[in-house]
C-alpha cells in the first residue's frame, strides 16, 4: 500500500503519554468514551499492533522524532542524557529545511527544552516549573494549559501561508491519576477518567484545527510513547517491565482529504516508523540511517520484522537488571536473568512462559536480539567539568558508578513484592502524606540499598517534614548510589540552602548546569540573594532567563532580587512579564510564589487592598504554601484585624494537617500577633504529632 506524497501538507503529531492501546474503544475497550479519538479513527488509518521501543517518556519521544532506536540516539533514560539533534536525522530540523514552520508544546518536565529537543523547533513551549525537592513525576501541567500556551503559535502558523509541523504532548493519563470533573465522577477507574480527560483536550485541538481550516488537508498522527502496567504483571506504572501492556500503544494516522479513511493495518508497526513515514508522506528523502520504515509500505505477508525494546530504568534507578526484548510475528522474547518467551496470539496476557518449551524459537530470537545490544553510557557523563566537580565533592564519576554495577543483578520480576512496597510508598508520597511514607521508604532502602528512587523520595519526604539533617543523609546516599547524578545534586543543594549552608549548596547546584542550566542558574541566583550578593544574583537570574525553554521561576527570582534592591517598580514590571509568559489574558495563571511576591510588592507600594487579593490568590492556588498565610495574617494584623489574622493561621493548619512546617509557621505567626497561649497550644499539639521535628524542638526552646 503506497499513498501520497502530499508536499507541504501540515503535519500534526499528537502524543498522549502513557496510553495503553487496549484501553481505547478503537481497540475494543468498552469502559471509557473517547469521541475525539473515535472520530480520528473514522477519518484515518488505525494500526492494530504498534510498539514502543522503551517505556520511558524522553527516550521514546527522541525515537519518535528521529526514527532511531535508543541504542542509536544514546538517550536511555528520562534523566542524565542530552539529545543532540544536529548529529541525527531530527524530524523538525529536516522539515524546517523544507520551509516548514515548526512548533511544539509539551506537558512534562522530562521533555523540557534543555534536553536538546527544542533545538530543531522555531517554537518550543515547555515552561513547566519544578521545585528542587519535587519528584519528576509530579513535574507536569494539565494538557488544557499546554494547549492554551500553544494556540497563539498554532493560529499564526496555520494562517501564514506556509506549511507547519506541530508536536503536541499531553501527560494525561500518566500517574498520579487525578482526572478533573466531570470525568472523575463518571469513571470508577481513575486511569480511564484520565483517558477521557485526554480525549476532551484532543477534541479541543481538533476543533481549533478545523476552525483554522487546516484539519482536512493535514496529516494528523496520534500515538502514545508507551503503555502502563496497571498491575497486570505486578507493576502499576511503567519503566520496570517489558510486557505487552507497557509496549503496545495506539497509532492512528489521518491522511489529507480523508484518503484510506476507516482502514486498519494489522502488520506490526513501531514508533521508529513515525519519522520516516512523515518524511515520505510530504515528499522528502528519508535518511538511510533511520531504523524505521514507512508505515504505508508495511507488508503483513512478508518475512516478520524484528521489533526491539529495552529498559535500563531498573538498573539505573533500582539496582536491578536491565531488560531487553524482541518481538517477531506472534512471539516476544524478554531477555534478562530469567528469560521469557510468549506466544502473543495464543497468550496475549503473557501468562505462559515458553522459554524452556520452545527452545528453537527462543534461540532464534536471542540471536536476533544480539545486534541491537549496545553498552549503556553512564548518565550525565558528557562534561569533563562536571566530572571534575564530582571528584572534588568526593563522588565516583558516572562511568565508575555504571562499572560498579556490572555483574549479576536481580531480575526485576523477582522484585515484584518490593515494587509493590515502593508503589505504596510512592502513593503516600504523591498524596503528600510524608510522615506515613518515611517508614516505608526506610524499609525499602534497608532491603534495597541501591534503590536510587527510594533514597531520593525518602530525602524529599524528610525535607518536607522539616527533618533536614535526616534528609541530607538520605540525599547523600542517593548521591553515592547514583555516582553524583545532577538532579540528585540539586536536591542536596536545596536542603543545604534551607540549612543556610550556602557555599556547599552552590557546589551541588553547579553540578546541574550541564543538564538543566535554567534550573541551576535560577537556584544559584537564590543562593546569591540569600547571601546578600544582589548584583551576582541578578546576573544568575538573567542567565536562567536567557536559557531556551526557561519558565517563570527565573523571572520571579529576578523580581525578588529587584525588590531587595528597593526597585519596586522594576520588580512589579518583571512580575507582569512573568504573568504574561504564563499565558497573557487567556487560561489559568499558576506558579508557586508568583502572587505571594506580587502581594509583598503591592503592600510595599502602599496598595494594601491589591496586596490582600494577591495573597488570597496564592493561598487558594497553593494551599500548602505557609508563607502566603503568614503574609496575609501579618497584613491583617497591621490593619487591626486580629481575628482575621488568627483565622488565616487556622486555615493554614486545616489545609496542611500533616506538615510540621505549617504548625511551626502558625506558632511563629501567633507569637507575632501577641497570642502566646494559642501559640503554645499549637506547638504542644504539633510536637505530639511530629516528635522528631527539629524545627518544632527549636521553637519549644525559644519560648
Amino acid at each position: 500500500m503506497r499513498v501520497g506524497p502530499f508536499p507541504k501538507a501540515p503535519v500534526v503529531l499528537i502524543s498522549i503519554d502513557t496510553l495503553r492501546s487496549d484501553h481505547l474503544p478503537a481497540y475494543g475497550y468498552k469502559d471509557v468514551e473517547t469521541p475525539a479519538i473515535d472520530s480520528l479513527v473514522r477519518d484515518g488509518v488505525l494500526f492494530e499492533r504498534a510498539y514502543s521501543h522503551v517505556p520511558l517518556t524522553l527516550p521514546s519521544h527522541v525515537t519518535i522524532l528521529t526514527g532511531l532506536l535508543p541504542t542509536e540516539t544514546g538517550v536511555r533514560d528520562n534523566v542524565g542524557y542530552h539529545f543532540d539533534g544536529d548529529k541525527m536525522p531530527y524530524l523538525p530540523r529536516l522539515l524546517g529545511r523544507d520551509g516548514y514552520l515548526t512548533g511544539a508544546a509539551v506537558s512534562a518536565f522530562v521533555l523540557r527544552a534543555e534536553t536538546g529537543l527544542a533545538e530543531g523547533f522555531d517554537f518550543y513551549q515547555s515552561a513547566i516549573e519544578v521545585k528542587a525537592s519535587e519528584t519528576l513525576g509530579r513535574s507536569q501541567r494539565p494538557g488544557t494549559e499546554t494547549l492554551v500556551s500553544a494556540k497563539p503559535w498554532l493560529e499564526k502558523a496555520a494562517t501564514s501561508g506556509k506549511p507547519f509541523f506541530f508536536f503536541f504532548h499531553i501527560y494525561e493519563p500518566h500517574r498520579p491519576y487525578d482526572p478533573p470533573e466531570p470525568f472523575a465522577s463518571r469513571y470508577g477507574k481513575t486511569y480511564d477518567g484520565e483517558i477521557a480527560s485526554a480525549d476532551a483536550i484532543i477534541g479541543d485541538l481538533f476543533r481549533q484545527l478545523r476552525r483554522l481550516g487546516v484539519f482536512k488537508r493535514s496529516i494528523v498522527i496520534l500515538l502514545s510513547d508507551h503503555g502502563e502496567g496497571l498491575e497486570d504483571h505486578g507493576e502499576q506504572g511503567h519503566g520496570i517491565l517489558l510486557y505487552r501492556e507497557a509496549l503496545q500503544v495506539p497509532l492512528i494516522v489521518k491522511l489529507p482529504e480523508g484518503q484510506l479513511a476507516g482502514s486498519r493495518i494489522a502488520a506490526p508497526a513501531e514508533l521508529s516508523d513515525i519519522a520516516p513515514t512523515v518524511l515520505r508522506l510530504v515528499g522528502l528523502k528519508v535518511p538511510s540511517d533511520e531504523n524505521g520504515r514507512d508505515l504505508f509500505t508495511l507488508d503483513g505477508g512478508s518475512k516478520p520484522r524484528d521489533i526491539y525494546s529495552e529498559t535500563y530504568y531498573p538498573r539505573i534507578h533500582m539496582g536491578w537488571s536491565q531488560l531487553t526484548s524482541v518481538i517477531r510475528g506472534k512471539y516476544q522474547l524478554i531477555w534478562g536473568p530469567d528469560p521469557e518467551l510468549y506466544d502473543l496470539a495464543r497468550d496475549p496476557q503473557e501468562r505462559h512462559n515458553l522459554f524452556h518449551r520452545d527452545e528453537k524459537t527462543a534461540a532464534s530470537l536471542r540471536h536476533a536480539l544480539r545486534p541491537y545490544l549496545k553498552p549503556l553510557a553512564p548518565p550525565a557523563a558528557e562534561s569533563a567539568e562536571t566530572n571534575q566537580r564530582l571528584e572534588a565533592l568526593g563522588y565516583l564519576s558516572g562511568s565508575a558508578k555504571v562499572a560498579a554495577t556490572e555483574g549479576p543483578l536481580p531480575d526485576p520480576k523477582a522484585k515484584i513484592a518490593t515494587l509493590k512496597s515502593y508503589s505504596r510508598a510512592l502513593r503516600l508520597f504523591t498524596e503528600q502524606k510524608f510522615a506515613q511514607a518515611v517508614p516505608l521508604y526506610r524499609e525499602l532502602v534497608k532491603e534495597e540499598p541501591k534503590m536510587l528512587d527510594a533514597w531520593e523520595n525518602l530525602g524529599s519526604a524528610l525535607q518536607k517534614l522539616g527533618r533536614r539533617r535526616s534528609a541530607l543523609a538520605a540525599y547523600e546516599e542517593a548521591m553515592k548510589v547514583s555516582g553524583g547524578a545532577p538532579n540528585v545534586a540539586l536536591r542536596m543543594a536545596s536542603v543545604l540552602f534551607e540549612m543556610h549552608r550556602y557555599e556547599e549548596a552552590r557546589k551541588y547546584a553547579e553540578l546541574e548546569l550541564g543538564t538543566s542550566p535554567a534550573r541551576a542558574h535560577n537556584f544559584l541566583a537564590q543562593i546569591e540573594m540569600a547571601q546578600g550578593h544582589l548584583a551576582e544574583a541578578e546576573t544568575e537570574a538573567q542567565a536562567a532567563i536567557a536559557t531556551r525553554g526557561s519558565g517563570i521561576g527565573p523571572l520571579v527570582t529576578l523580581a525578588a532580587c529587584q525588590a531587595q534592591q528597593g526597585e519596586i517598580g522594576r520588580a512589579l514590571a518583571t512580575i507582569a512579564s512573568a504573568q504574561e509568559k504564563l499565558g497573557g489574558t487567556e487560561g489559568p495563571k499558576r506558579f508557586p510564589g508568583l502572587f505571594l511576591l506580587k502581594g509583598e510588592l503591592l503592600v510595599k507600594s502602599g496598595d494594601l487592598e491589591a496586596g490582600e487579593k494577591a495573597f488570597k490568590r496564592e493561598v487558594v492556588t497553593y494551599p500548602g504554601d505557609s508563607e502566603a498565610y503568614l503574609r496575609l495574617a501579618a497584613l491583617y494584623a497591621t490593619q487591626g484585624q486580629g481575628q482575621e489574622a488568627v483565622d488565616a493561621l487556622h486555615q493554614m493548619i486545616d489545609k496542611n494537617p500533616d506538615s510540621p512546617s505549617a504548625y511551626g509557621a502558625a506558632v511563629k505567626g501567633l507569637r507575632m500577633l501577641g497570642d502566646p497561649r494559642s501559640a503554645n497550644e499549637f506547638l504542644n499539639m504539633a510536637m505530639h504529632r511530629f516528635p522528631h521535628s527539629r524545627l518544632l524542638r527549636d521553637l519549644a526552646k525559644s519560648k
